[in-house]
């Protein structure tokens, strides 16, 4: 091949003739589209790189530097209806939103920055824009018939289905020591916070308030699960609210008295309680009824009579041990008399055990004048609580955006799994009174070995 002159200014130098062929409109006849010029014009083409890229629907091609204008004219160049085998480049279309980069400038034609319009843009290490978001972040559907009186269909359960566990096998036996052990670890992995926003994730999907479908609200006539269990059509829901809370008290106390080691380790898992009901509390995770499962846990009469377990917490931990008494106590007994925090800028989820208990027709105790106050406070805080239910959605979904729970964790929360993990595949049937009476003997036991009377 002889070498071409130099091209004179304002001209461009030629490529060698091409192979022309007819234009045939077809997928086969663009197959050499997206190839670089050196494989036709040269290794003085190869300083001019071109990253013109297969088109994406009707977008146009955009390339990573503009093309000097010889090399337009040439894949322009034809005669009598014949086409180079390189088709030619439609010239781009404006288009029909000009987008930013970081640095303000808008793009030009010849870049290909693939960059998808938001409305709040996209936070550092989020590079997949299109990522679908979860469930507890999806906006809640507007319906206006949801403004008007719709009758109530059904009975609806908000515990998710029994899916394979992957802590769990499909049969397994109460308290395994491999189980136990990797939960230990798992909670051991996670500071107080995380945990705190596991459980108000799992406690907003078991009372209700995130992630309620429309089946689930036309079939129980309300729009939340705060609003069902105030309604006689509500009571398999305050049912499994009751069921969820003991179980997870139970759990809470395990921890404790599971550990035969020595007396430092049972003082520091006192120190993770007490440090994950502040995680739950008022101001922080806002999960009242995570904090009184964690309370009940530490209140039971089979921890609370651990004194050198306490004295310990004292002399190690200071800090959670005025916390727990000082704070802890005085909040959770406000709260189990109607009273304490629930608005919902500082609470995610209102305190709801006292009024299910009250409309299972459970007696309060203590004198009859003061619980007739108490009944009149907490059916006030009922009731408030079904209005504010909008409110208490916002804070939660407020409190849990941009959360990313651990899989494991996540299900070692639900109310299933800690069913299963104190009381076994087959023991999960049985009547639940027979239930909770059984394990708090469990309980007992494990709390005479470690600190026994006298």
């Amino acid at each position: 091949m002889e070498k071409t002159s130099p091209a004179s200014p304002g001209t461009t130098a030629p490529c060698p003739v091409r192979t022309r062929k007819w234009s045939d409109s077809q997928p086969a006849g663009l197959e050499h589209m997206g190839r670089s010029r050196e494989d036709h014009c040269g290794p003085e083409a190869s300083a001019m790189p071109m990253c013109a890229l297969p088109r994406m629907g009707s977008d146009p091609v955009l390339l990573k530097t503009p093309a000097p204008l010889g090399s337009v004219a040439d894949s322009l160049r034809a005669s009598d209806g014949q086409l180079h085998a390189k088709a030619p480049t439609k010239p781009p279309r404006t288009p029909s939103l000009v987008l930013r980069d970081a640095s303000g400038r808008p793009p030009t034609y010849c870049e290909l920055v693939p960059r998808v319009p938001s409305a709040q843009g996209t936070p550092p290490g989020h590079s997949s824009p299109e990522t679908e978001a979860p469930w507890w972040e999806a906006e809640e559907e507007e319906e206006e018939e949801s403004r008007s009186f719709a009758r109530p269909q059904a009975e609806v359960s908000f515990c998710p289905p029994n899916n394979p566990s992957c802590l769990l096998g499909p049969q397994n036996r109460p308290l395994e020591p491999r189980v136990l052990s990797t939960l230990r670890g798992l909670f051991l992995e996670h500071h107080p916070g995380s945990t705190a926003l596991h459980l108000l994730l799992v406690d907003c999907q078991a009372t209700g308030l995130l992630g309620v479908t429309k089946a689930q609200r036309g079939a129980m006539g309300v729009a939340s699960g705060l609003e069902l269990l105030t309604l006689p059509h509500g009571h398999r829901l305050r049912l499994e609210l009751l069921e969820r809370h003991e179980a997870l008290a139970l759990a809470g106390a395990l921890a404790v008295l599971g550990c035969a080691g020595p007396l430092e380790e049972r003082a520091a898992t006192l120190r993770g309680l007490v440090e994950l009901a502040l995680a739950l509390g008022p101001g922080a995770a806002g999960d009242l009824p995570g904090l009184a499962a964690v309370m009940g846990a530490l209140l039971m009469p089979q921890v609370s009579r651990l004194e050198r377990t306490w004295r310990q917490l004292r002399r190690s931990h200071t800090e959670a041990a005025l916390a727990f008494e000082q704070e802890l106590k005085p909040l959770m007994r406000a709260l189990d008399e109607g009273a304490g925090p629930c608005d919902p800028g500082e609470v995610a989820l209102p305190h709801v055990v006292p009024a299910v208990r009250l409309l299972e027709g459970e007696e309060l105790p203590g004198p009859l004048d003061e619980s007739c106050e108490r009944l009149l406070r907490t059916l006030h805080r009922a009731r408030q609580m079904a209005q504010d239910a909008p409110k208490f959605r916002e804070a939660a979904a407020r409190r849990l955006r941009g959360f990313r729970p651990n899989p494991q964790l996540r299900e070692a929360l639900t109310t299933g799994f800690v069913q299963r993990l104190l009381w076994g595949s087959r023991g999960v049937g049985a009547p639940q009174a027979a239930r909770l009476e059984k394990f708090q003997r469990v309980l007992s036991v494990l709390s005479q070995r470690l600190e026994p009377d006298g």
